[in-house]
């Protein structure tokens, strides 16, 4: 299941606790390092955007690093990509949160959770798949994963609903995951998520090594 050797770049753009998913990616065989500028990225088979907090200040100090534009031009290439949390939510085009202009890589925004019981919405809660995808292999169907978070994409036209991989209730049922190609963003925090979320990483590990082969 896993890929020894897969090279994985994590943006260090103060925005997420790097070291849960460095362990976590490492533990799945991947050779890890931290891009804190664009010219970091390199070679990887693998770009992973992590994240907590608000949209604005995250795009501030991903243009101050110079990575706007290579993550686009990265996306754009059809590359292995998994976007956690808030970097899940930059790839939608801007967030209510704080008016901010995001990557515009899907249609649609990221808004406040409406109807939910308790905000924030923190702790485990399970993901409904709509369709297969391999980041999900040998992980139980409604599986249990970790969030922590106020705010939810909001897919738009057909471009941004195809995109929607599963979903979530709280309250209304919401968006937690995303693929399109060699795109994945997703809403929860594998990296603390147990079981499940190791072997949710080891699983984007293989699939992004075997991208590469």
């Amino acid at each position: 299941m896993t890929a020894p050797g897969t090279r994985v770049a994590v943006v260090d753009y103060g925005a997420g606790n790097l070291v849960s998913i460095e362990q976590a990616l490492t533990v799945s065989g991947a050779v890890v390092h931290r891009a804190v500028n664009a010219g970091d990225i390199g070679q990887a088979d693998l770009l992973v955007v992590p994240g907590v907090g608000a949209a604005a200040p995250a795009m501030d100090r991903l243009r101050l690093g110079g990575f706007v534009e290579p993550i686009r031009e990265w996306l754009a290439a059809d590359r292995p990509f998994l976007g956690i949390c808030l970097g899940l939510q930059l790839l939608f085009e801007g967030s209510d949160e704080d008016e901010a202009e995001t990557l515009g890589i899907l249609p649609g925004r990221t808004v406040r959770m409406v109807g939910a019981p308790t905000l924030p919405h923190i702790g485990w809660n399970q993901v409904d798949r709509l369709r297969d995808h391999p980041a999900f292999d040998g992980i139980a169907p409604g599986a249990d994963f970790y969030f922590v978070h106020s705010f939810v994409c909001a897919p738009a036209g057909d471009e941004g609903r195809t995109a929607i991989l599963a979903q979530t209730e709280h309250g209304p049922r919401f968006v937690s995951a995303v693929a399109r190609g060699r795109l994945l963003g997703v809403q929860f925090h594998p990296e603390r998520s147990g079981t499940n979320g190791l072997r949710l990483v080891a699983n984007v590990v293989a699939w992004a090594r075997a991208a590469a082969a």
